[in-house]
């Protein structure tokens, strides 16, 4: 059964709904970090995560939008994190990859919506996630990018070539309609389809069950 993470970042007050999304049937908490430059806008929500962290169950799936990510890795490997993401489009990406690896995290890498999916061929023996951006990263609430279900097809291909057990990911604009079309994903990201809902276990359950539909 695929694994919903939701994310926080179109919620207009993020402590409350980190512990709603803590609360629900989601089976991750998906940070996402911004630093205004790799992406547009900023989002540093680190202290709102320790100030909550004695009442936070569920493990982190963080991304790390960021030209330089790593102070965060380190700020984030303190938590109770299961995956940290970099981009794939990032100089020195095995030097990030191996500090989350020494850690005992799970590494992830994230491909721009242009980026071919081949860029992480020389990465394969690390990682444990491919995150596919199905939006332009930096701000939720966009359009899912129809052209994405195709990538996720050919990086499924190209895992099973590879004989890779990476996971795949897939993050932006996803609402129960879109989860109908993504085959092969592990983990669907959503953020404002839960988020602005009144009832979030009513959102991923209608996520978790359109994306097992044959």
């Amino acid at each position: 059964m695929k694994k919903i993470s939701v994310s926080f970042l179109s919620s207009k007050n993020e402590e409350r709904d980190i512990l709603r999304i803590n609360a629900s049937t989601a089976d991750y908490i998906h940070v996402d970090v911004m630093d205004g430059k790799f992406v547009r806008k900023k989002n540093k929500p680190f202290k709102k995560l320790v100030k909550l962290s004695s009442s936070i169950t569920k493990r982190l799936d963080v991304h790390l939008m960021e030209k330089n990510p790593l102070k965060n890795i380190n700020y984030y490997a303190s938590l109770n994190t299961e995956y940290i993401t970099v981009h794939a489009e990032l100089e020195n990406l095995n030097k990030y990859l191996d500090l989350i690896k020494e850690y005992g995290i799970k590494c992830g890498v994230a491909l721009n919506p242009d980026t071919d999916i081949e860029v992480i061929i020389p990465y394969l023996s690390k990682i444990d996630l491919v995150l596919v951006m199905s939006v332009n990263p930096g701000y939720g609430g966009q359009t899912f990018i129809d052209s994405t279900t195709k990538k996720i097809l050919k990086l499924k291909k190209l895992l099973v070539s590879k004989k890779s057990k990476a996971k795949i990911s897939v993050d932006g604009g996803i609402n129960g309609e879109i989860a109908k079309r993504l085959d092969f994903v592990d983990i669907i990201v959503s953020g404002s389809y839960v988020v602005e809902s009144d009832d979030f276990d009513e959102q991923i359950e209608t996520l978790r069950k359109n994306a097992s539909k044959k």
